[in-house]
C-alpha cells in the first residue's frame, strides 16, 4: 500500500510526463520521449537533491543545473514552472512559438533558471566542467575557516548523443584529471537515437570508459526507482575527489502504449490519439490538456519554500563573513556587479618605437602579466600551447586538484572542450576567462564560439600564428579563411592589432567589452613597434578603424590594413609620397568595433568621395569589398599557404611594400 506522499509523488511525476506530451503535440515538433522518461530523475533533483531558490534564481551559492540533452527542454520548463520560477503554464503551452520564453532548446537569458544555452550535444556536458572549475576557484579564493561560502555543485542530465560527441570525451578526460568532485551528471541511457536503437552505432561500455577517465560511476537499473535515484545522488554528493556519473537505464517515451522504447518517441510528437492513451494510462482525463492537479502544484511549491530557507541561512552566514572578511566580500560583490578593480588600466604597458621588433603574441603576454595582479578574476591558459601563445601568468600557480586557486590553466590538446569550458567559466559572473591556441585551430572551437555569441557572454579567445607569416609549418597551420569565418558570427568582436601598442589597447577593449566574446588575433612573427609619437595614438583602436597616418595633401587613395600588414601600407605611403601621390593610412583592427561608430565618424575615415581604396590583409578577401567599394582593390589570399619561412611566404603572396605601391598606382 502506497503512502499518501508516494501517491502524490507519482501523480506529480506523471504530470510532468503529460505536460511533455501535450507541449510537444501542440508545438507539433520536438522530442516527447526523453522528458517523459526522465520525469522521475527530474523529480528527485528538484525536490530533494539541488539547492536553488526560484525567487532569487541568481543566488550566488545555488547549485547549477545543465540540461545537456537540450532536446528534452520541456522537462526543465515543466520543473521550473512547477517549482515557482518566473514561467507560467501559458509559456509551456506556447512552447517553440515566436518570442516565447520556452524556446526549442534551453536558451540562456530568455528564462530564469536556464544557466546555459544547450542543444548542440556535448556542449552542456563540457560547459559543466567550466562551471565546476569556476566553483573550485571561487571557493579557493573566498572561502575561509568556518565560512564555506561557495560549496555549490554542478548537476547535469546528458544522453547517448552527448556520449557520442567528441567534445564530451575531451571534457570528461580533463574533469577526471582535475578531480572535479563537485560534478554530478546523470546519463540517460535509453538506447535510442533519432535513427534507431543505439546498437546501430554505439555499443561501447560507457561505465568502464568513465572509470578510465577517473570518474566515480554508478548504475541504476530502473530509472523509475526513486529510492535508487535518491541514494545514488547522495553517494555522489559524498564523493568529493572524483566527478560522478550516474548511468540511469530507463525507457524512452515511458507510458506510451505503442511508442515506448522506440525511435518514434524520440524526435517526433506522439500523435493526438497516442497522447490520449498516455493520459488514460496515467489516470488523467484524455480530453483535458496541460492538466496540473492542485495537490501537485502545492507539492512542488514546497520545494520553492525549502530553497528560500536555504538561501536565508546562507545570507546569514554571508553577513558574518562580510564582517570578518570585508575586503574579500567587497571584492566579490564588486566583481559580481561587473566592475573591474581600480588601477589596472594605469598598469597597461606602453611600447616605444625603435625598440626591437616584437610579435603581438609576445606583446599580449606582457600585457597579461602587467595587469594580472590587479585583476584577480582574470584567469586562463591554452590548449597545450602556452609557450607559443605567451599566456602564462608569471608568479601564479597552475590550477590543479591540490591548488584550485591557481590561475594558469592547462587544457591539454582539447581545443573544442577548452572553448566550451571557457563558456561555463564566463557564466560565473565574477570571472573573466581566456583561452589560447593557433588561429587555424579556432575551427575546432566554432560550436562554443557560436554559443558564446548567442548567449552574449564574454570569454576571451586568443588566437596566435595568425597568417602565412607564421612560416614553415605550411598549409595545415597557415590560416586563410579563419578571420572572415570569425567575423561572420554575430556578436563576436574580432580584433587584429597592428603592433604591440595596439595589442595593449586590444586587451583594454576586451576587458571592458560586454555583449559577446572577443577574439584577439596575434602574430607569431616579430613586427616593428609603430611610432605613436609620429602617428595617432593606438587608443583609437576602440573605434575599430582610425587614421593612423594622414597625407600632407588631400589624399588620392586610402590604404587599409590589419595586423602585421599595417607595416606594409605605412611603407607604401612613404614610397607613394616620394612619387607625389598622397595616401591616407587606416589601421582597421576590428570591423565590428568600427560598425558601432556613428555615420559621421565612418564618413571621416572613409569619405564617400574618396573611393580609391586598397585593403591589405593576409587572409581571405571575402568581406573586404564593403570597405574598398567598386573602385577599390584588395591584396589578400584566396588559396592555401606554402611551407616556407614567414618572410618567404609573405613575399610569395605579394605582401610587400613594392606590390602595395604598384597596386595603389594601378587604381589611380
Amino acid at each position: 500500500m502506497k503512502t499518501q506522499i508516494q501517491v502524490i509523488e507519482q501523480t506529480a511525476i506523471n504530470t510532468v510526463r503529460i505536460l511533455a506530451a501535450d507541449a510537444v503535440q501542440k508545438a507539433n515538433s520536438c522530442h516527447p520521449g526523453t522528458p517523459m522518461g526522465l520525469a522521475s530523475t527530474g523529480h528527485i533533483l528538484w525536490t530533494e537533491s539541488m539547492n536553488y531558490n526560484p525567487k532569487n534564481p541568481c543566488w550566488a551559492n545555488r547549485d547549477r543545473f545543465i540540461l545537456s540533452a537540450g532536446h528534452a527542454c520541456v522537462l526543465q520548463y515543466s520543473f521550473l514552472y512547477l517549482t515557482g520560477y518566473d514561467i507560467s503554464l501559458d509559456d509551456i503551452k506556447n512552447f517553440r512559438q515566436l518570442h516565447t520564453k520556452t524556446a526549442g532548446h534551453p536558451t540562456y537569458g530568455l528564462l530564469a533558471g536556464i544557466e546555459v544555452t544547450t542543444g548542440s550535444l556535448g556542449q552542456g556536458f563540457a560547459n559543466g566542467v567550466g562551471f565546476a572549475i569556476a566553483q573550485k576557484y571561487m571557493a579557493a579564493r573566498y572561502n575561509m575557516p568556518g565560512f564555506d561560502i561557495f560549496n555549490y555543485r554542478i548537476y547535469a542530465i546528458c544522453c547517448d548523443g552527448d556520449m557520442m560527441e567528441g567534445v564530451t570525451a575531451e571534457a570528461a578526460s580533463l574533469a577526471g584529471h582535475l578531480q572535479l568532485g563537485n560534478i554530478i551528471y546523470l546519463y540517460d541511457d535509453n538506447h535510442t537515437t533519432n535513427e534507431a536503437n543505439t546498437n546501430l552505432t554505439f555499443d561501447e561500455d560507457v561505465v568502464r570508459r568513465f572509470e578510465a577517465y577517473g570518474w566515480h560511476v554508478q548504475v541504476i537499473a530502473d530509472g523509475n526507482d526513486l529510492d535508487a535515484l535518491s541514494e545514488s545522488i547522495k553517494n555522489a554528493q559524498k564523493e568529493t575527489n572524483r566527478p560522478s556519473l550516474i548511468k540511469v537505464q530507463r525507457n524512452i517515451g515511458y507510458g506510451s502504449p505503442n511508442k515506448e522504447n522506440t525511435a518514434a518517441a524520440n524526435g517526433s510528437p506522439l500523435g493526438e490519439d497516442e497522447v490520449k492513451l498516455v493520459k488514460k494510462n496515467f489516470g488523467f482525463d484524455p480530453d483535458k490538456y496541460f492538466e496540473v492537479p492542485g495537490e501537485v502544484l502545492n507539492y512542488y511549491r514546497e520545494a520553492d519554500n525549502k530553497g528560500i530557507k536555504k538561501e536565508q541561512t546562507w545570507n546569514e552566514l554571508y553577513k558574518s563573513y562580510k564582517k570578518e572578511y570585508p575586503e574579500l566580500a567587497n571584492e566579490f560583490e564588486s566583481l559580481s556587479n561587473g566592475n573591474l578593480p581600480q588601477g589596472w588600466k594605469e598598469k597597461l604597458p606602453i611600447f616605444k618605437a625603435g625598440e626591437k621588433k616584437l610579435a603581438t603574441r609576445k606583446a599580449s603576454g606582457k600585457v597579461l602579466n602587467a595587469i594580472a595582479n590587479y585583476l584577480p578574476n582574470l584567469l586562463g591558459g591554452s590548449a597545450d600551447l602556452c609557450p607559443f601563445t605567451a599566456t602564462k601568468l608569471e608568479g601564479y600557480k597552475s590550477f590543479s586538484p591540490t591548488n584550485p586557486g591557481g590561475r594558469n590553466f592547462h587544457f591539454g590538446t582539447r581545443e573544442h572542450a577548452m572553448g566550451a569550458i571557457l563558456n561555463g567559466m564566463a557564466l560565473t559572473k565574477n570571472l573573466i576567462p581566456y583561452g589560447a591556441t593557433f588561429l587555424i585551430f579556432s575551427d575546432y572551437m566554432r560550436p562554443p564560439i557560436r554559443l558564446a555569441a548567442i548567449m552574449k557572454i564574454r570569454p576571451i579567445f586568443i588566437y596566435t600564428h595568425d597568417s602565412v607569416g607564421l612560416g614553415v609549418d605550411g598549409t595545415t597551420h597557415q590560416p586563410i579563411e579563419q578571420l572572415i569565418g570569425l567575423r561572420s558570427i554575430p556578436n563576436v568582436t574580432v580584433i587584429r592589432p597592428a603592433d604591440a601598442n595596439e595589442t595593449t589597447q586590444a586587451w583594454r577593449v576586451a576587458l571592458e567589452h560586454s555583449g559577446g566574446p572577443v577574439a584577439l588575433i596575434l602574430t607569431r612573427q616579430k613586427i616593428p613597434v609603430i611610432d605613436q609619437e609620429k602617428y595617432t595614438k593606438a587608443v583609437e583602436l576602440e573605434k575599430g578603424a582610425y587614421i593612423l597616418s594622414e597625407s600632407e595633401k588631400m589624399p588620392q587613395i586610402i590604404l587599409i590594413a590589419t595586423g602585421s600588414e599595417v607595416q606594409l601600407i605605412l611603407g607604401a605611403q612613404q614610397k607613394l609620397k616620394e612619387q607625389n601621390i598622397p595616401a591616407r593610412v587606416v589601421s582597421m583592427p576590428s570591423w565590428e568595433l568600427f560598425e558601432k561608430q556613428n555615420d559621421a565618424y565612418k564618413e571621416k575615415i572613409f569619405p564617400k568621395n574618396l573611393r580609391k581604396r586598397l585593403a591589405v590583409e593576409a587572409g581571405s578577401t571575402l568581406g573586404w569589398h564593403k570597405y574598398v567599394t567598386d573602385e577599390g582593390d584588395i591584396i589578400g589570399i584566396n588559396n592555401f599557404g606554402e611551407s616556407a619561412s614567414g618572410e618567404e611566404a609573405m613575399k610569395e603572396y605579394d605582401f610587400t611594400v613594392e606590390n602595395v605601391v604598384n597596386r595603389a598606382k594601378g587604381l589611380l
